[in-house]
C-alpha cells in the first residue's frame, strides 16, 4: 500500500521509499523516513495535494509524491 491509498484520518508505519535521491532526500529533511509513524489529515478538493502529520510537523505532499511511499 502506498501513502496516496490512505483514508482521512489513518494512521501508518513508513515501510519504504522508492524514489529518486533528490525526493527522499528532502523528504528526510522532513523527517518522513522508513519506521515514522505518520497521519492523514486531510486532502486537497482534487486529491492532488495531501496534507500529512509526522510528530508535530505538518506537512502537504503532491499525490505524485505519495505514491512512492509505501506504508504498512
Amino acid at each position: 500500500m502506498t501513502l496516496d491509498q490512505l483514508k482521512k484520518g489513518q494512521f501508518a508505519q513508513i515501510k519504504a521509499i522508492k524514489a529518486s535521491k533528490e525526493l527522499k532526500n528532502r523528504f528526510i529533511s522532513f523527517g518522513l523516513v522508513k519506521g515514522a509513524k505518520i497521519y492523514i489529515e486531510s486532502y486537497s478538493l482534487a486529491k492532488k495535494t495531501i496534507e500529512v502529520r509526522i510528530n508535530n510537523t505538518r506537512l502537504a505532499i503532491r499525490a505524485t509524491e505519495a505514491k512512492k511511499v509505501e506504508v504498512i
